[in-house]
Formats: structure tokens, C-alpha cells, sequence
């Protein structure tokens, strides 16, 4: 996708990059602060340091079909591909404080054509992925 308006970044700051990763930070201030529609391009890992709650919607949804509900050190791993970028999302903070969450691109081709299922580990979850 082209849409100017639709970002290639995945944080509001960038911490880190090399040629092999990028670091971001995307804080979301309580009660609905809101990271507006981008567009993953790269394999990448997102880790929650701290508990919340944050919703996501694809570009075209009325609403708001994704739910991550972090606690201290929730990981999740998503495999982007090579075949094309994820949808663009939004993604806004369903809980009363302020968090902050990192994502780490990994920059080098994808071993994956296509695109698959998130992965996370025990402590947090995402709800409406069909379960």
C-alpha cells in the first residue's frame, strides 16, 4: 500500500536501528491513546514490559476486532513474509494508564512467503482471533 497517510513505522520512537534490526517504542497514553493506521513490512516481536490492555483495528473495520491483554513481559511473535505487508491497523489503549510496548523488526528477508498466526507466550493473550 502507497497510502501516504498510512506509516511504515511501528512506534512513535525510534530506539535502535542496524542493518539487521529496528527497535521501536509506541506509547499509548490511558483511556484511548491512540497509535493511528501503519503497516508492517518486516517479521517482528513486540514485548509488553509492563500490564495492559490495547485494541486494534484493520484499515475499512468499524471495529475494533483485536484484543491484546498484556501482563509483565507478554512476547508476541508475528511472521509478516515476504509476500506482502500487513494490513494497515490502528491500535488505541483500552486501559486507564499510560503504556508503553516495543517492537523489534527483524530486518533480513523473511524465511516465510506468506504470512502466519501469531505466536505469544503465557503471559498475556489476544482475544478475537477466532477463539
Amino acid at each position: 500500500m502507497t497510502d501516504p497517510d498510512i506509516t511504515s513505522a511501528p512506534g512513535d520512537k525510534l530506539l535502535f536501528e542496524n542493518d539487521r534490526v529496528r527497535v521501536w517504542a509506541m506509547t499509548l497514553a490511558g483511556d484511548g491513546g491512540m497509535y493511528d493506521f501503519h503497516q508492517h513490512h518486516h517479521d517482528h516481536v513486540v514485548i509488553w514490559p509492563d500490564a495492559g490492555t490495547a485494541q486494534a483495528q484493520q484499515l475499512g473495520d468499524d471495529d475494533w476486532g483485536l484484543t491484546q491483554q498484556a501482563e509483565p513481559g507478554f512476547v508476541l511473535f508475528k511472521t509478516v513474509g515476504t509476500g506482502e505487508p500487513l494490513t494497515p491497523h490502528r491500535i488505541r489503549n483500552a486501559g486507564p494508564a499510560t503504556v508503553t510496548h516495543y517492537i523489534v523488526e527483524l530486518l533480513e528477508p523473511s524465511p516465510s512467503a506468506e504470512q502466519r498466526d501469531w505466536q505469544w507466550n503465557e503471559n498475556g493473550r489476544i482475544l478475537g482471533l477466532g477463539e
